[in-house]
């Protein structure tokens, strides 16, 4: 069996496909007895849908692989920690095992701003491993945030008559 960090790395691989179509980074892989059933990554701006988040499509695309929708036996693996809208798709799906990268303490509904993996009132709580590949997956979004923010500079009449 390849350790977690492996399969990690080829979410972050997807991570870095979404960046290269100006997505935000983040990507993910479903994985079952030590082979990869689905991957994908963001996107939403390419697909002009809210709801294209890494792991939906993943899950989508695992459950379509397999002819069934309870993935219990199923590993998430992803870049970036499950919002409240792809935690609830985790349990619903019955996902057995959800890995991520690093927190997101502005949408994180697994550790950060809720607990919903691990809520008692809900049907289905999967193992939850957080923090593998942090300091990479933390980058990978960092940098893509600020070459967006970079202010552009252009110049104003004055300057081009110089």
């Amino acid at each position: 069996m390849y350790p977690l960090e492996y399969w990690m790395d080829l979410a972050l691989k997807e991570a870095g496909i979404a960046a290269q179509k100006q997505e935000v980074p983040i990507g993910a892989v479903i994985v079952l007895n030590g082979e990869i059933i689905s991957s994908a990554h963001n996107l939403k701006e390419s697909n002009t849908q809210a709801i294209a988040h890494a792991e939906i499509l993943a899950i989508e695309a695992a459950c379509r692989k397999l002819g069934r929708w309870r993935l219990n036996d199923c590993t998430l693996l992803v870049t970036l920690e499950p919002c409240l809208m792809c935690a609830g798709a985790i349990i619903q799906s019955r996902i057995g095992k959800v890995v991520y990268g690093c927190t997101d303490a502005k949408a994180g509904a697994v550790t950060s701003l809720y607990q919903t993996l691990s809520d008692t009132r809900l049907n289905h709580r999967p193992e939850v491993i957080g923090g593998i590949r942090e300091a990479v997956c933390s980058s990978l979004l960092s940098n893509f945030f600020s070459k967006l923010r970079k202010p552009v500079i252009v110049p104003t009449e004055s300057a081009k008559s110089l």
